[in-house]
């Protein structure tokens, strides 16, 4: 072999070797490692009259690492869970808390870095039984590259037990983001939403009140179908006295037409709350 293609294998070698997820499994009550990063379940007994469990999904991440939301903004990798194989179950539904803006190379993404666990509610079909929860979940984690991993986790939860909801998750949910009609006092509000311009680009303006400050505020946008929304970004001209700070992005002629029609989910988050709306492009 030349020198020239046992280079490219190698290079080759490498990319398939980054390409395949890393896989770990857990034992039921303790923390599975991977990479720069490490996780686990933890769960606890419902509270009175409750029709589910809140279980939670810890996740611990080294310095310098993070992982990424739901939308993960320009690049990156969404986390995707498979409960097949669990006992008992009827649903199990993640909870997002509200995520962080994070610069990198190209673009910016969206998600974590330091802690973050994600509430789960679990709803058992029958109650009085068990539930044996069985995850398989898939993430990315990153430092200078992108890793993606896999790790296979499980926890029993046990009617009649004298566990409450762990402080990690019932932290969390506080950081949920609530729908926009259901927002707390502190919660960012949704103020106006507007597509400026009919000659290309059209400008998306975003304009909402924030008890936090101009400071910490951010609005990350979700387009239904797979179509993305390009990263807002916060204008210079927000006020900060009056809480009220505006961001823009703009749009293309094919981005427009694609959105016509299309209800998209808008998270509004600063450190004082984080509240959700939805908007429909006309």
């Amino acid at each position: 072999m030349t020198p020239g293609r046992a280079l490219v294998a190698i290079v080759l070698g490498l990319a398939a070797l980054i390409s395949q997820p890393a896989r770990v499994i857990a034992t039921a009550a303790g923390w599975a490692e991977v990479h720069g990063s490490k996780m686990r379940l933890v769960g606890g007994q419902p509270s009175a009259g409750a029709t589910h469990y809140y279980a939670g999904l810890e996740i611990a991440l080294a310095d310098g690492w993070k992982t990424y939301w739901r939308m993960p903004g320009d690049s990156g990798v969404p986390p995707t869970f498979d409960w097949n194989g669990s006992r008992n179950l009827e649903s199990a539904s993640v909870l997002y808390p509200a995520p962080s803006r994070m610069p990198e190379a190209g673009g910016e993404a969206v998600g974590y870095k330091g802690a973050v666990t994600f509430p789960i509610a679990v709803t058992a079909k029958d109650p009085k039984a068990p539930v044996s929860l069985r995850l398989a979940v898939e993430f990315g984690i990153c430092r200078e590259i992108c890793i993606p991993a896999m790790l296979n986790l499980s926890l029993e939860l046990a009617p009649g037990t004298t566990r409450g909801i762990p402080t990690t998750v019932s932290d969390s949910l506080q950081r949920v983001p609530r729908a926009h009609s259901n927002r707390q006092v502190n919660d960012p509000e949704l103020k106006q939403v507007r597509l400026v311009g009919g000659r290309q680009p059209v400008r998306l303006e975003i304009e909402g009140v924030f008890k936090g400050g101009a400071a910490t505020a951010d609005v990350f946008v979700e387009a239904p179908e797979g179509l993305y929304v390009p990263m807002l970004k916060k204008q210079a001209s927000s006020s900060i006295s009056g809480g009220k700070v505006q961001f823009e992005t703009e749009l293309s002629p094919d981005m427009v037409k694609d959105l016509k029609g299309k209800t998209l989910v808008l998270t509004l988050v600063d450190d004082a709350g984080a509240s959700e709306a939805r908007w429909t492009v006309r």
